[in-house]
């Protein structure tokens, strides 16, 4: 039996144990991930964890039931709300409907009524994940997809190999519409090692991701969605470049997604948005670049090129064999470093080439390898070493141009990790240092820091998560909680004052934050400390 996660919500303590006790929620195929004493604290709470149920009352401080439901079906569609009352009011339970609320139940609610509610869930919950998980109807999909020459027109638009006419009409002739202002095009990806029998079912799950995401999608942008090269491609065509925050958001939770219905983890490469239909092409192309750098700062999230990729000025178009060998050089191991090497002095002796082409192509590589060096702002005397740029020239032979390449590839990779390295410290250093200066900010969020250090709001809270080892709101609250406690050692001031001055505009709030994580109001551990009981 499928298991469904269930979140508990009312201020009454006593009435969260009596509901945790009084059915058995594993043999009803649920569990009870945690219980939440108010709306806001369940909000948070879903944030946090996957959540597909969650029963609440209606009457509760800081945030009713009724506006926590209208809260939770705008951000997560898919969880399923029961609303409790003990209020026999028939506005209550009309509003609850028009929230889309799965029941309404009037206190005291017995356990055989609660048993029938949660069936019912579970059988809706079932039906629901089937239809992204059954095969035979993955299998129906996939042979009966789109047709060969519609991929191979949206292929063709998307690598740049065809006029913008030409694709306008064919579109027009294949009932296809790409129409828009602006593009911006995501690659979603099934990452490798997941448990996959074969190529079939690789593509199956890929299937089914595309259904996924364009349900989740269908209400929130313009775009269009297809299956191309073992991948999902979205098209967005959004209304205004201001768009990319929202676009970012909803992208990381179809990674969520995925991971929870799916069973299977989804990187995303994105490219930024473009001003017309000639420049789709060059989005794509940026999405493609974005998606490989996954070897680099992990998987299962949004990799928006901006984020990942520093932007490189005056770049000239060089032979495909130069530029394979720098997207190993950036991301690649050492042991697909060293094979595109090899395979390159293969390719320039096959050529037959002269000893003056011989010198520019030299040149060329090396003018490459610094302008990724630049473009990172890593000195370029570490990644030349010993020999200067102008005796180049000099290295006549394959094995002394070889010995060479393995040499600077060699520095220039480690400059790039430390680089990283430092740029992802420098990152997480300066968010905690604008914390630190802006607590007091009661609208202080995590769009705001990003705003203030011009970087997305998922790879930001990937980043500061993985080098703080918690989230920003936790980081945030552990430093208002400390400033607090501050102020209650060294100042008489009132605790309402306190409230406003480390960033609460609500005391009764944050008397409860305090209470949760130090076990006394703000007003008994002042009382304590006078008495000498608090260190």
């Amino acid at each position: 039996m499928e298991k469904y996660s269930v979140l508990l919500v009312d201020d009454e303590a006593d009435v969260l144990l009596t509901m945790k006790k009084k059915i058995d929620w594993d043999k009803l195929g649920f569990n009870l991930v945690g219980t939440a004493e108010n709306g806001e604290e369940a909000l948070w709470m879903a944030e946090q964890l996957h959540i597909d149920v969650v029963m609440t009352d209606i009457k509760m401080p800081y945030m009713d039931g009724l506006s926590l439901c209208k809260k939770l079906k705008e951000v997560y569609r898919n969880i399923k709300v029961v609303i409790y009352s003990g209020f026999d009011d028939f506005e209550f339970a009309r509003e609850a409907i028009r929230l889309e609320a799965e029941e309404y139940l009037l206190k005291p609610i017995s356990s055989s009524d609660m048993e029938e509610v949660f069936n019912k869930l579970h059988s809706k919950l079932d039906r629901e994940f089937s239809e992204y998980k059954n095969i035979n109807k993955l299998v129906d999909y996939y042979e009966k997809s789109l047709p060969a020459m519609q991929e191979q027109l949206v292929g063709n638009i998307l690598e740049g190999r065809i006029s913008k006419d030409k694709a306008k009409a064919m579109l027009s002739s294949y009932e296809m519409d790409l129409d828009g202002e602006y593009y911006c095009v995501a690659i979603l990806s099934v990452d490798d090692g997941i448990d996959v029998q074969d190529i079939r079912e690789k593509t199956l799950k890929t299937l089914s991701l595309k259904d996924m995401s364009r349900d989740y999608l269908s209400e929130r942008f313009s775009y269009y969605v297809l299956n191309y090269i073992d991948n999902v491609v979205i098209v967005f065509k959004p209304k205004d470049t201001k768009e990319i925050d929202r676009i970012l958001y909803h992208l990381d939770q179809v990674c969520k997604m995925a991971k929870r219905v799916l069973k299977v983890s989804v990187t995303i490469g994105l490219g930024k948005i473009v001003e017309s239909f000639d420049t789709l092409s060059s989005s794509y192309k940026e999405a493609e670049a974005a998606l490989e750098y996954k070897k680099i700062v992990g998987g299962g999230q949004v990799l928006y090129i901006k984020d990942v990729e520093p932007s490189e000025e005056n770049v000239n178009n060089i032979s495909f064999d130069v530029q394979n060998l720098m997207k190993f050089v950036k991301i690649g191991h050492t042991e697909e470093t060293e094979k595109a090497i090899r395979e390159f002095i293969k390719l320039v002796k096959k050529e037959r080439i002269t000893p003056y082409q011989y010198q520019l192509l030299c040149m060329e590589l090396a003018t490459e390898l610094i302008k990724i060096g630049r473009s990172y702002k890593i000195n370029i005397n570490e990644i030349l070493g010993k020999i200067p740029l102008q005796k180049l020239h000099e290295y006549v032979s394959m094995e002394e141009l070889e010995s060479w390449l393995y040499n600077m590839c060699t520095n220039l990779r480690l400059s790039l990790k430390n680089q990283r390295i430092d740029s992802t410290k420098r990152l997480t250093d300066n968010a905690i240092h604008y914390i630190e200066e802006n607590y007091k900010d009661s609208t202080l969020s995590v769009e705001k820091v990003c705003k203030e250090l011009n970087v997305s709001g998922a790879y930001f809270s990937t980043i500061f998560k993985k080098e703080v080892g918690e989230s920003f709101i936790t980081y945030l609250t552990k430093v208002r909680l400390e400033k607090a406690t501050e102020l209650l050692r060294s100042t008489a001031k009132k605790t309402y004052i306190i409230a406003e001055e480390v960033g609460y505009t609500e005391p009764n709030y944050f008397s409860y934050v305090f209470k949760k994580e130090y076990g006394i109001s703000p007003t008994k551990y002042r009382a304590k400390l006078e008495e000498g009981g608090v260190s």
